[in-house]
């Protein structure tokens, strides 16, 4: 089966053309590997899986690097290392090679963490390195599309970006919940739901067992792995340290640190909330969001027949509004202009997602499990463009819905399809 092309390959390019080490961050099995090896089939590719190759980098790092430059010199193919978080004494060596020579794509580094922000590196080679994040595939990507731009529209039309859309991809409810229940993970996805649901449990083990160690000293496994179903059960929702360090038996120090820890390895993202203070956005109760839909759906144990019409509307109205955020987020590193993602809430109204650019613009975003959208679906975006702390700003406001109507609700209202997040050439 070919590989899906992927959208952040022209962005490894581009970072191959300007800086001497381009470093690819990404979950396991997101693609990484298969990106780099397409991208660069000449080039002189060493995994740090190998304990020979790794050994040699760990007793010569320099000697090692220094030998692998020269030989790499006269092709003009760079030198990718994969798994380099194995490793992560050889930044300061990785630092004296480039150093010497500054011709730029030299060196690609691919990693389920990145390798510069590690207590373990001696240096973050600042200034010479490009890091690029790699999530597992969008559903454009999937969908064979082009990047999302929603934003890129918004930005374009802030008061009227009806007339700008593309007309929505056609998708059924049940295709709608499939893709939130089968993710994004290449080689996951397309297995049948016993399968997938094993191969995300052996996939999840494989992490807390290989791939937190060289990030931080975790001394109760167990714990983090309770905690990861913990926050897979509570996708979307603001999160509530206290109630898990109850649910889990564990201290509050211990648990923060194990979320840093998924979060710094692409599981899960804590959603800031927006206020119209900068200075105040961090401070506020953030939403803990899961980085993949299927592996989120399979910890729970759920698949496309758990979302039929006699099941619990909040448990998919959660998944789909963290399937909406992570193909939002995929697609910022595709925009014109540099976007930032939050949430709100205020007592009892609350927006799903807040999308901000600099001048004052701000998208943004209900999400709602129904094939259906009326004006009072609304009425949190309305109140907060209008009386709340939106009314200084440029808004457009959108209802995301398992509908496949494209609905203009008056000046900067709109109900866009699901589909929409795929349906960009």
């Amino acid at each position: 089966m070919n590989p899906i092309p992927r959208h952040m390959t022209s962005r490894v390019e581009r970072a191959l053309g300007t800086s001497r080490v381009v470093n690819v961050v990404g979950p396991r099995q997101s693609g990484k590997t298969t990106l780099v090896k397409d991208l660069l089939k000449t080039a002189r590719y060493l995994t740090l899986d190998d304990e020979g190759i790794r050994a040699a980098l760990e007793a010569d790092a320099y000697g090692q690097l220094q030998l692998l430059s020269e030989q790499a010199r006269g092709t003009g193919r760079p030198v990718v290392l994969d798994e380099v978080q194995r490793t992560p004494e050889i930044t300061f060596a990785l630092k004296r090679i480039v150093d010497s020579d500054q011709r730029p794509g030299q060196y690609v580094l691919t990693g389920s963490s990145n390798i510069f922000s590690t207590a373990k590196a001696y240096d973050s080679l600042a200034g010479r390195v490009m890091t690029v994040t790699l999530r597992p595939l969008s559903a454009a990507e999937i969908a064979h599309q082009g990047p999302c731009r929603l934003l890129d529209v918004v930005a374009e039309h802030p008061r009227d970006c009806r007339s700008a859309l593309p007309e929505p991809q056609a998708i059924t409810r049940a295709e709608a919940i499939d893709l939130i229940v089968r993710g994004g993970y290449p080689e996951i996805r397309t297995l049948d739901d016993h399968d997938r649901m094993d191969r995300y449990a052996s996939y999840l083990d494989s992490i807390v067992e290989r791939d937190v160690a060289p990030i931080a000293e975790v001394r109760k496994p167990d714990t983090l792995r309770r905690l990861i179903d913990q926050l897979a059960a509570r996708t979307a929702e603001e999160l509530n340290v206290a109630a898990l360090c109850k649910a889990l038996g564990a201290r509050k120090e211990t648990l923060n640190d194990y979320i840093d820890v998924l979060s710094r390895l692409g599981i899960v993202h804590r959603l800031g909330a927006w206020t119209s203070s900068s200075a105040r956005r961090e401070i506020k109760a953030a939403k803990l969001h899961f980085l993949d839909t299927g592996c989120a759906c399979a910890i729970r144990g759920e698949d496309s027949t758990s979302f039929d019409l006699s099941a619990d509307v909040a448990a998919l109205g959660h998944l789909l509004e963290t399937f909406v955020f992570v193909e939002l987020e995929k697609s910022l590193p595709h925009l014109a202009k540099h976007w930032r993602l939050y949430h709100w809430r205020q007592r009892l109204r609350e927006i799903d997602l807040v999308a901000e650019a600099p001048g004052k613009l701000l998208a943004l975003f209900e999400v709602k499990a129904a094939a259906t959208v009326v004006a009072q679906d609304f009425r949190h975006i309305d109140w907060f463009m209008t009386e709340g702390p939106g009314h200084s700003y440029r808004c457009s406001g959108f209802v995301i819905y398992l509908g496949d109507q494209l609905l203009s609700f008056g000046p900067g209202r709109i109900a866009l399809p699901l589909s929409m997040l795929w349906s960009f050439v």
